[in-house]
C-alpha cells in the first residue's frame, strides 16, 4: 500500500491533485477541504489509500491520518465503496461521523449524497461497535480557510454529483454566512451548502 505521498503539487483540479514524486506525477483523489489546502508549486504531504480494482488503481489523499482511517473503516459497511466513503468525508469530519453513529443519528448521515434512510441505518448498525466513541481521534483535523470560497464550494458540490445550477443556488443561500467572517472556512461552508441542498 502507498501510505503517503510527499512532493511538489503540480496541479489542483476539481476532485484531484497531481503531486510530483520522484519525477512521476501521481493523481490523488481528494475532498474539497483537502484540495483547498494545496497550492500549485508548493510542497505537500498527504496520507493516502490505494484502491485496487480490476480495471484501475486509484489513489485517495487525506488531510490527516484520522481521515484516512475513517475512509478505510466506513468501507467495511455494506454498500459503502471508496467514492461514497470520500463523499462522507467531504460532508462530515471524522468526529462528526463518530458522533452520528454513536447517537443513531440517521439525519446527519442522509445529508451525504448517495446515502438514504435505509443505508444510513445499515451503516450505523454495522459500524457502531467498530468506529470508536466520539473524541477518539488520533490526530486533530484542522480545516482550511479560503479566500476564493465560492469557486471551492462549487467545485466540491459538482465533484459530489450536484449540477452547477444547484451549486450556484446553494452558494446564494450560504453567502450571508460566508460574508459574516473575514476568513471563510471552506469545509464549514461546503457542509452548509449540502444542508441547503438536502432541504430543497
Amino acid at each position: 500500500m502507498i501510505a503517503f505521498v510527499r512532493g511538489r503539487v503540480d496541479s489542483v483540479g476539481l476532485t484531484s491533485a497531481v503531486v510530483e514524486v520522484g519525477g512521476v506525477g501521481l493523481e490523488v483523489q481528494c475532498t474539497p477541504d483537502t484540495l483547498a489546502r494545496l497550492r500549485s508549486g508548493s510542497e505537500a504531504t498527504l496520507p493516502t489509500a490505494l484502491v485496487v480494482r480490476e480495471e484501475s488503481l486509484t489513489l485517495y489523499g487525506f488531510a490527516d491520518e484520522d481521515e484516512r482511517a475513517m475512509f478505510e473503516l466506513v468501507q467495511t459497511a455494506s454498500g459503502v465503496g471508496p467514492k461514497l466513503a470520500q463523499a462522507m468525508l467531504a460532508c462530515h469530519r471524522p468526529e462528526t461521523l463518530r458522533r452520528a453513529v454513536a447517537a443513531d443519528d440517521v439525519k446527519t448521515l442522509t445529508t451525504v449524497p448517495g446515502i438514504g434512510q435505509k443505508g444510513a441505518q445499515r451503516i450505523i448498525l454495522e459500524l457502531k461497535d467498530r468506529i470508536g466513541p466520539p473524541g477518539s481521534a488520533t490526530t486533530p483535523s484542522p480545516r482550511p480557510s479560503g479566500a476564493d470560497w465560492q469557486a471551492q464550494v462549487q467545485s466540491g458540490l459538482v465533484g459530489l454529483g450536484w449540477s452547477a445550477k444547484e451549486a450556484d443556488r446553494a452558494i446564494a443561500v450560504i453567502t450571508p454566512e460566508a460574508e459574516a467572517t473575514d476568513t471563510p472556512d471552506v469545509g464549514q461552508l461546503l457542509r452548509a451548502a449540502l444542508r441547503a441542498l438536502s432541504k430543497a
